[in-house]
Parts: structure tokens; sequence; C-alpha cells
């Protein structure tokens, strides 16, 4: 048996903890969605679920088996399964990403897999997935390290939308008319990540399709719109949203499809409108938000998490 395949019950000198944890990252423990998901594993599984934040966890090796502790130096026995809602800015790779490798090694079974919220947190990552699994996506150029003037001689769309790789809630996007533009300003971007220039879907100007899809289904959807004609749909900028749950079928197949390449038990699909009715991928976020009408996806997570639970065969 290797590492990876360790039963998550096969701790028996380890405190016992719940077989589910809703596990939060930093910042992530006092807002309205965590309180509404904590309220939603309660009812649908008990004492089954609890509540975990990356900051009280300490991870250790001893003896050759990977320990876990809380901060009273308590060792933990590792839950079954795990959701974990991580702040996309701050996700690290030495931090977060090596919490969750670590429980995934103990056996913990991720609701939203390692490689799939790496994929989500930058950008151009989940594009190539999709692209290579043939759903549409806007064609796209990046970089790695050349200069950007060097980048916008290669030639980019024109018109076209900028991205930073790592951004996040409509931050560090906006729409350049033209490659003058760009050379006009390229000195005030932001240089921390690359930026991607994307094909500019002028039909879908400020309004997209978001869907919200949970272990293959989509639970939720809705058309957001950007404020004052804007180009950012993002809520927290100020867009409104109407819920249009089935409304678009065909949009919603195609996050279902996105969320199964990349491999999301939880995601939100952000999709572009075409003229001729179809659909093309925006982008998909593992650490999705939601707001307060859309209330069927609470209980559709902690329903997928009960039968996540009782398909795991007894040790």
């Amino acid at each position: 048996m290797t590492v990876t395949e360790v039963p998550a019950k096969a701790f028996p000198e380890c405190q016992a903890t719940a077989p589910f944890w809703l596990l939060l990252g930093g910042g992530l423990d006092q807002d309205r969605i965590t309180a509404e998901l904590a309220g939603g594993f309660e009812r649908v599984l008990g004492g089954r679920s609890a509540v975990m934040r990356t900051s009280d966890l300490v991870l250790g090796v001893r003896a050759g088996r990977l320990t876990l502790h809380d901060l009273n130096g308590t060792p933990l026995a590792p839950p079954e399964l795990a959701y974990a809602r991580l702040s996309t800015p701050r996700l690290s790779t030495d931090r977060e990403i090596t919490l969750l490798r670590h429980l995934e090694a103990m056996g913990t079974v991720l609701l939203n897999p390692i490689d799939a919220v790496l994929a989500c947190v930058n950008k151009f990552w989940h594009l190539q997935q999709l692209a290579v699994a043939g759903l549409p996506v806007p064609d796209t150029r990046t970089y790695v390290d050349a200069s950007m003037t060097d980048v916008l001689r290669a030639g980019v769309p024109e018109p076209c939308v900028v991205k930073s790789v790592r951004g996040h809630r409509g931050r560090r996007v906006f729409l350049a008319r033209d490659t003058a533009m760009l050379h006009d300003i390229q000195g005030s971007l932001n240089d921390e990540a690359p930026y991607l220039f994307q094909e500019y879907v002028r039909y879908s100007h400020g309004r997209d399709l978001r869907v919200i899809v949970v272990d293959g289904r989509a639970v939720a959807a809705q058309v957001r719109l950007a404020a004052d004609g804007g180009l950012k749909s993002n809520l927290a900028l100020g867009g409104t949203a109407t819920p249009c749950t089935g409304l678009h079928p065909a949009g919603e197949a195609l996050a279902v499809a996105a969320a199964e390449v990349l491999g999301l038990g939880v995601a939100g699909v952000d999709l572009l409108f075409e003229p001729d009715g179809s659909f093309t991928i925006c982008e998909v976020n593992a650490n999705v938000g939601w707001r307060e009408h859309l209330h069927q996806v609470v209980p559709a997570i902690a329903e997928a998490c009960d039968a996540r639970l009782r398909r795991t065969p007894a040790p």
C-alpha cells in the first residue's frame, strides 16, 4: 500500500475527527458563504462534519509517517473527505497547497483536488486544459518572461481583453482597443505575474452566464450584468445578477463539461454569450461564491458530500 492509499480511518493512535471537514483558508472563516455552508453541512451531515481552519493545523513527519496535530499538540486523524475554501489571491504552494498535499497523502479525498485548484488559480493553466479537451475558449496569447514590448510586437488580438493570470474578482482586467494603447500604458501594469491578451467577444460585453456545478450537475445559473455599461460583470464590482437556472441548457452543459475536464467537485464557470446562441468559456473558479438568492447551492454541496461519504468503503 502506498502512502496515498492509506485510508483516513487507519489512525487509531490519533484523536478521532469528523469524517468530513469544511477547511477554511485565511480570511474565509467569517464570511456569509462559510456560515451558509457550515449550516448546510450541519443539517445534512450532523456530527459527521467539522469546520477547520488552515491556521489551526500543524503538519509533520515522525518515524517515517505523516502526522497532523492541532495547536495544543493533539494528534488528529485526517478526514475522509474535505472541501477546502481558499483565498485565491493569497493561495501559496508553500502554505495551503502543502496542507492539501499532506491531507491527500494521509488518505483524505479532496472535493476539489490539488491540480484542479492550481489550474483555476492560474487563468492560463485552465485554458490550456480546456482547449486540449476541445472546449471553446477565447483566442489568447501570453508569455513567460519576455518584455511587454516584445510581446506586443509579436502580435496580440485587437481589440483585446487584458487579464493578469493571477487576477481575482475582476481586478487587473481591462479592455484595450488596440496595441498602441497597450504600448502607452505598459509601464503602469503590475508585472508580478504575466498577462493574458484575449479575443474580445463584443456580443457578450458586460454580460456573462455564471453556472455553479456540483459533482457533475449544474445546480444554479445566473446572468450577470456589469454596472454602467462596463466590461466586468463581477458582482464584487457592482454588477447585478438574475437567476436563470434551466434557461440556458447548452451553457449549463458546457459548464458541466468544463468542471469535469478540470476535475472539480464544486466549480463556478463563467461563460460568454455568442451571437449564434452558443457559449465560450471565459474562466473557471474553484473558490466559487454566490448570492443569497441561490438557495439550492448549499444543499447541493452538502448532499454531494453526504453521497461521497456513503460510497466510502468501510476499512
